[in-house]
């Protein structure tokens, strides 16, 4: 049996405000007197995730968040020194274009964390959800298979929320 990350309002509350100060903590560095701006940017954001996805909702797996959060950051210091090296090389190595990708994932919550993490992959930028569930991502390098990154980006948001794509 999956463990959710919250079980009651209060500890789904408490979580959302842990969750946000841990990502303030890394935007901030540690700066102490960053935690001026930083409480009331917490507050809000809490009360505007509240707003946005009412409790009880789709909520966060442990395990989940456990594999996302190093896959999260590996992925985006990945994408961010490729996107740089393809620009700034002595080649411009780019080809623009479009991939169309069937989304599977069924939940609101997670197509949003889908939709929201794609940029992770190196040279990807979701840009329209279609009628059908077909996605249109836009990617800097047409010659890269990007399908297998974008079933695997899919399976890892699928497990945060307890989801298997369909």
């Amino acid at each position: 049996m999956a463990h959710r990350l919250t079980s009651s309002p209060p500890t789904a509350i408490l979580t959302r405000l842990l969750l946000f100060a841990g990502v303030w903590l890394i935007l901030a560095g540690g700066v102490a007197e960053s935690w001026i701006f930083g409480v009331p940017a917490i507050l809000f954001a809490t009360w505007a995730s509240l707003a946005l996805q009412p409790l009880p909702g789709p909520w966060l797996r442990w395990r989940g968040l456990a594999r996302f959060i190093p896959f999260f950051l590996w992925g985006s210091l990945r994408g961010g020194l490729d996107v740089a090296l393809r620009v700034i090389g002595p080649r411009l190595r780019i080809d623009p274009g479009f991939h169309r990708f069937r989304l599977r994932l069924r939940g609101r919550a997670a197509r949003v964390v889908f939709l929201d993490t794609l940029s992770l992959l190196p040279g990807t930028l979701s840009a329209e959800l279609t009628e059908g569930d077909a996605l249109l991502v836009h990617v800097i390098d047409r010659r890269v298979d990007l399908e297998p990154r974008l079933i695997e980006l899919e399976h890892r948001v699928g497990a945060l929320f307890g989801e298997q794509p369909a």
